[in-house]
């Protein structure tokens, strides 16, 4: 008898009711874990990507005999970081009404401008960091895929905090199950069935478990060396670990047979990843070069 009260009780986890949206208040305004999430994860992106691009050894290798590339500066990281920010609020905004509600937001237009009702989505959001890179590749004389390699080993700790916001906030909750660590989320103040807590396995895959291998790539085995290939892991493991949570998260609507709108969108990331790690790894290891000190605009684009 006090065996399957054990077990009843431990059945499900009822979703904390001191972890708020709200982290705090200033005055009438209303600060959000969601928001301080994005912050916090840009600015650990760019400090870490900062602190890797003056890491001078992760980007040489004594085998180097390519063609001579140069690592991204501060003040390009700097830029990097500004136009990224644009690139994930303008891209995730208009990529969530084009993916997820084109039909809601045709019928009331005025909902596109309402961003504090939320509506976010990855892949917009990663389209618009891509444009933000080519844009900024180009302008200043980078080669491509090295912004994207520093942008790919960077991006998992954006994403962990991020996927830890949608938890606090009870949102991209998962499948109703029966596994022990199954939580009771709210929604409209009445509780719902025990659910996965999907959040937290993206997380941990798309945010702490892509970062640990990048980062043992990068510094154990020297991928920045080979322009591309940390960008091809990233989408490669980025695209597959969706498609797996799919698999425990609440399904949107299906598009191609028993494929949701996640796995759609997320399986060109992994054709493309494995392509673009192909096309890397037969690459022979580059030189590398660092602008320099102190870099200005025209140092920048010519050195």
């Amino acid at each position: 008898m006090i065996l399957e009260f054990s077990l009843e009780l431990f059945r499900a986890i009822t979703f904390p009711d001191w972890i708020k949206p709200e982290a705090f208040h200033i005055g009438p305004l209303s600060v959000k874990w969601y928001g301080i999430s994005y912050i916090l994860g840009l600015f650990g992106a760019y400090y870490y990507a900062n602190r890797s691009s003056a890491n001078q050894s992760i980007w040489q290798n004594p085998k180097a005999v390519g063609e001579t590339v140069l690592v991204p500066s501060k003040r390009m990281l700097e830029d990097l970081m500004f136009f990224s920010l644009i690139g994930i609020i303008v891209g995730g905004r208009i990529g969530f009404i084009l993916l997820y509600g084109l039909e809601d937001y045709i019928k009331d237009p005025v909902r596109i401008f309402k961003v504090w009702e939320g509506g976010m989505a990855f892949h917009g959001g990663f389209l618009g960091v891509c444009i933000a890179a080519i844009y900024l590749a180009k302008s200043r004389k980078f080669k491509l895929m090295r912004v994207a390699d520093i942008l790919a080993i960077s991006a998992p700790i954006g994403l962990g905090l991020v996927r830890l916001a949608n938890f606090v906030n009870q949102e991209l909750y998962g499948r109703a199950t029966d596994v022990p660590w199954a939580y009771i989320f709210t929604e409209n103040g009445f509780p719902l069935s025990p659910r996965h807590p999907s959040q937290l396995y993206e997380s941990f895959l798309e945010g702490l478990v892509i970062f640990s291998v990048l980062w043992l790539a990068s510094r154990k085995f020297n991928i920045l060396t080979k322009p591309g290939l940390a960008t091809g892991m990233f989408l490669a493991m980025y695209g597959s670990f969706r498609i797996f949570v799919e698999f425990f998260r609440e399904p949107d609507a299906t598009l191609f047979g028993p494929l949701t709108r996640g796995m759609t969108y997320s399986l060109p990331m992994v054709i493309i990843g494995v392509l673009v790690i192909l096309w890397a790894a037969k690459r022979a290891p580059v030189i590398s070069e660092w602008p320099l000190a102190p870099v200005d605009d025209k140092a920048d684009a010519n050195a």
